[in-house]
């Protein structure tokens, strides 16, 4: 099964967005990062969004992850494994990573979700992706105090409350915040465009995810590459301020 997509290049980062998540590949000559990796059934899809742009699976010298909810991991789980790239998350996301506890939509908290608009359509969509899949990636390290030495040279930076662990990653060279589901411009259950937060039953903690857009407002990047959407370009402080609008409490 392939899942079609599209390529956005700024700089040397692609943006690879397909109808319900994003990953991020980042290049510095022969070698690239993979950020983040899909579904469990999109493995095949970033193998081959990797040979589109004219590398092989063995230029990828690590792999970074945002969060540890299965449509970001679960690509992940088999990549790592069939081809032996070292992964690295925030340390408090290691835990999740290796599913020693789950912070994901579940049964419980589907009905939150279920009254909007496309969500039974979304829900029978992730479901083919492998979006009920609950393995996990054994293979997550926390990332290292000493800084990254990976294609791109990636800043992390926290931003917990979707998951208490959560972290995007800051491309310096590329002008890129890769956002992951801190901060999104599209989903198939919202009708907004443009910057925004995910339905608040989608995180963990719906406050410290409004907290932290402050911490994306301080990046110095004027791309945002979001786990789901398209890029949107301008300002952090600009998209943050968009997203804390869609927040349903707090300042605009």
């Amino acid at each position: 099964m392939t899942t079609p997509y599209a390529i956005t290049r700024v700089g040397d980062a692609y943006l690879v967005s397909t109808e319900h998540v994003n990953w991020v590949l980042v290049e510095d000559g022969h070698d690239l990062t993979l950020i983040d990796g899909g579904y469990p059934a999109n493995a095949a899809d970033v193998e081959r969004s990797v040979r589109e742009i004219g590398h092989q699976m063995g230029d990828i010298r690590g792999m970074l992850l945002t969060h540890a909810h299965v449509d970001h991991l679960g690509g992940l789980v088999h990549l790592a494994q069939s081809h032996s790239v070292d992964v690295w998350t925030g340390a408090r996301e290691v835990p999740h990573a290796h599913r020693d506890y789950l912070q994901q939509l579940g049964p419980l908290r589907v009905p939150l979700v279920l009254w909007r608009h496309g969500a039974l359509a979304w829900l029978v969509d992730i479901v083919r992706l492998g979006g009920t899949d609950r393995e996990g990636l054994p293979e997550a390290q926390p990332l290292p105090a000493t800084g990254l030495d990976l294609p791109g040279s990636p800043v992390p930076v926290p931003t917990p409350g979707h998951t208490d662990g959560h972290t995007s990653y800051h491309l310096p060279g590329s002008g890129i915040l890769v956002s992951g589901d801190a901060l999104i411009t599209g989903h198939a259950v919202s009708r907004l465009r443009g910057p925004q937060l995910l339905p608040r039953g989608f995180s963990h903690d719906r406050r410290a995810t409004v907290d932290s857009l402050e911490e994306i407002a301080e990046v110095d990047a004027g791309t945002l590459f979001p786990g789901h959407g398209p890029a949107w370009t301008g300002s952090m402080r600009e998209a943050a301020g968009l997203a804390r609008a869609t927040a349903g409490f707090g300042r605009p």
